[in-house]
């Protein structure tokens, strides 16, 4: 049975690269022996620059990984090029970003994860119905909007201008499958403030295959901007058993 906690801690360019190089971002890399690693990933409509508020708050010591994803749109390249960066690691998402991390967990690919408001294929049917109708309209603009909120703006989009139609027919396609035997832990979040939908659709995901659930108050879908401190103390705290 799933369990929902809620969280108590204090509110606080895409480029077409080849899947097998995703651009990388850093941090702590000159640290010798550093107990434990943190790989971000960021979802559609942004880049690896929609960390920069979360990636201060992580524990000192850590070696993290932010990269920009090669936004394929083909499921199994997006897993490929993140495998390296997550292979071990503690991998927290947002959005599209927390759906790679179900894939991924699935595959049995990192320590333990952290993932916010995942696509949950057909356990919601209809559950991005609203941000596929706002891109069919206003394009990345109104894609943004709609999916994360007024903290979004065009300044976090990808540069390259087909990347968001090539994540939304990924993510759309998406369907999640049980975490691999030995997977460690996988924590699901869902904002008090997002939709009734998204509740619903990490309760059903959560039931279907026995993921913790965390409630994080005040927040919508997009944390990582409006609540990074919140966000950042369950990353730290299920990163700390990691080594």
């Amino acid at each position: 049975m799933a369990r929902f906690t809620p969280c108590r801690a204090p509110v606080g360019n895409c480029p077409a690269l080849p899947a097998s190089r995703p651009r990388m971002t850093e941090a702590g890399a000159g640290e010798a022996a550093p107990a434990r690693r943190i790989t971000l990933i960021h979802g559609a409509a942004t880049t690896g620059r929609v960390w920069r508020h979360v990636v201060p708050l992580l524990a000192a010591g850590a070696r993290l990984a932010v990269p920009d994803r090669p936004c394929t749109g083909d499921l199994a390249a997006e897993t490929a090029a993140l495998r390296p960066a997550c292979a071990g690691a503690l991998v927290a998402g947002v959005s599209g970003g927390a759906t790679l991390g179900l894939a991924l967990a699935a595959a049995g690919v990192p320590a333990a994860a952290v993932l916010h408001e995942p696509a949950v294929g057909s356990l919601l049917p209809g559950l991005l119905d609203q941000v596929r109708a706002a891109y069919a309209e206003g394009g990345v603009p109104a894609f943004g909007a709609a999916l994360y909120g007024p903290a979004w703006t065009v300044a976090e989009a990808p540069a390259d201008p087909g990347a968001v139609a090539r994540d939304l027919a990924m993510f759309t396609r998406f369907e999640p499958a049980a975490p691999a035997a030995g997977q460690g832990p996988v924590i699901i979040t869902v904002g008090e403030r997002s939709p009734r939908a998204r509740h619903e659709s990490v309760a059903r995901l959560a039931g279907e295959f026995g993921f913790a659930v965390e409630v994080i108050p005040g927040a919508g879908h997009a944390v990582h901007l409006t609540h990074p401190v919140v966000f950042a103390e369950i990353v730290n705290r299920t990163a700390a058993p990691i080594g």
